[in-house]
């Protein structure tokens, strides 16, 4: 009888240890960051295939059930909406496309995560501006976990700026770094190349998993709010263009930004897709030469440079990027199509938006594209979001179809509707005076608003709908270029 009671109280808890072990392992997407019970092979969550991981989940503290779970919180004071609000202090970073796109500069005691693809130029960025700010004499580090010291050593060779006085080291223990830099005093800057590769102590989870970044990246962020350090986290991006890693990172830092650019064009476009200290919409360009990022202060000059005025199927578009009206050139390209689906391309623009404008052109504006290749491509490699591009990606479509040239000196804005109706943009006369300013005479604006224009050195052209739109630019077939 005795014998049996043991027996059964052991079993008991070797289950309980069993069901204790399970507990502490968990299948982690290392894509997305969801959490499982059991692997499987896809993701349910972001549907990405083989990224399920086992990782070992962080043990409970001893003895944190009851008297610790019982403990009473700290009591702290509410305070109410009406008070004084002072605008966060600055730390101009030395390069102007960067202090727009951040606000104005780095703001002490600030993470921002920084993503981009592989050779994009996001170390050399870092570099120039690690080096800006330490001839200015303020303490700046720069970590980095994926390169050795002399590898940055001949980057900075290669740009020019071996002299400045930037703190290099090349270490992934977050607990080390985190010691190091809480050694004398705070550094104004500090640079993490890149979280992938950070790793603590605290953890029980290989480098580079999902545990393993948010974790690290939850150290340096406690770091840079109590030292007051602006803390630079480079990130991996996955092949369509995402910040690698959970997504609960990019919330918990204070602005995100995305270093964008073809591999094969010279330039480079830094965006903000969050930023709690600034606006979200601004864009920074730069120009890649021999010796790093140059700053591009005309950016419209630079994406139209070259541009053919003669063939059919181009269109200027005047859009806005945040405060900043940049012109760009949409190109498109209708041939016969002998497959039975026709194909459709674009790059650097919406193909959903694409869709929507073929459609509302065959329903309004008495187009047949059923039957033809439709390919289009927005030059210099600039990604437009803007639904006011709606009227030039309407104007080459028509222009290649009809084999008719568009005048060269006109800009196209406007969004379409499904009715076929033009509606109206914003910012008109800021996008104007940037035409002007390039030489262009001339500007196609939806009818609706076209009072708002005010004094204008533009000779403008309001059309209503995508009918206008087609019957404009075929009747101008046999009119001379920049007419």
């Amino acid at each position: 009888m005795i014998f049996s009671f043991l027996l059964v109280a052991a079993t008991r808890d070797a289950s309980s240890i069993e069901f204790m072990a399970k507990r502490t392992q968990s299948f982690i997407c290392q894509a997305c960051g969801a959490v499982y019970t059991r692997w499987q092979g896809k993701c349910d969550a972001c549907g990405a295939w083989s990224t399920v991981a086992e990782e070992a989940a962080a043990a409970p503290l001893p003895g944190a059930s009851g008297p610790q779970r019982s403990k009473k919180g700290r009591i702290f004071p509410l305070e109410g909406l009406i008070g004084e609000a002072s605008e966060s202090p600055r730390m101009p970073s030395g390069i102007g496309e960067l202090d727009r796109v951040t606000g104005g500069g780095f703001v002490p005691g600030s993470v921002i995560l920084l993503g981009g693809d592989p050779g994009i130029g996001k170390s050399t960025l870092l570099m120039q501006a690690s080096a800006a700010l330490a001839n200015k004499g303020e303490r700046v580090v720069y970590i980095s976990g994926e390169e050795a010291t002399g590898q940055v050593r001949l980057r900075a060779e290669r740009l020019e700026l071996s002299r400045a006085p930037v703190e290099l080291a090349s270490e992934t223990n977050v607990e080390d770094i985190i010691a190091t830099l809480s050694k004398g005093a705070s550094p104004r800057l500090v640079i993490i190349d890149s979280i992938q590769t950070m790793w603590s102590e605290l953890v029980d989870s290989a480098p580079g998993t999902v545990t393993q970044v948010r974790g690290s990246a939850q150290a340096l962020i406690r770091y840079a709010k109590t030292s007051g350090a602006s803390v630079i986290l480079v990130g991996h991006v996955t092949k369509d263009g995402q910040i690698a890693g959970p997504r609960v990172v990019e919330h918990m830092v204070d602005a995100v930004a995305s270093f964008e650019g073809d591999g094969a064009q010279h330039f480079r476009i830094l965006r903000a897709a969050k930023n709690r200290f600034g606006p979200t919409d601004e864009i920074g360009v730069f120009e890649m030469t021999g010796l790093g990022l140059r700053e591009v202060t005309n950016p419209s000059a630079l994406f139209l440079e070259g541009r053919d005025t003669e063939s059919a199927g181009t269109a200027v578009f005047a859009g806005m990027e945040g405060t900043r009206p940049v012109l760009v050139e949409f190109q498109a390209l209708v041939a016969p199509s002998s497959l039975g689906t026709p194909r459709r391309a674009v790059v650097g623009w919406d193909q959903n938006r694409l869709s929507m404008v073929m459609a509302v052109l065959e329903a309004h504006g008495g187009l047949k594209l059923g039957g033809y290749d439709v390919y289009l491509n927005v030059a210099g490699g600039l990604k437009i979001d803007e639904p006011a591009a709606d009227a030039a990606a309407a104007a080459a479509l028509i222009s290649s179809l009809s084999a008719t040239p568009l005048p060269a000196t006109r800009v196209y804005m406007g969004e379409i509707g499904l009715t076929g109706a033009l509606r109206p943009v914003g910012q008109v006369a800021a996008r104007l005076k940037e035409a002007a300013k390039l030489g262009f005479n001339s500007a196609v604006i939806p009818k609706a608003g076209a009072e708002a224009t005010g004094q204008t050195p533009l000779s403008v052209k309001p059309i209503s709908d995508a009918a206008d739109l087609v019957a404009s630019i075929i009747a101008g077939r046999k009119r001379p270029s920049g007419s």
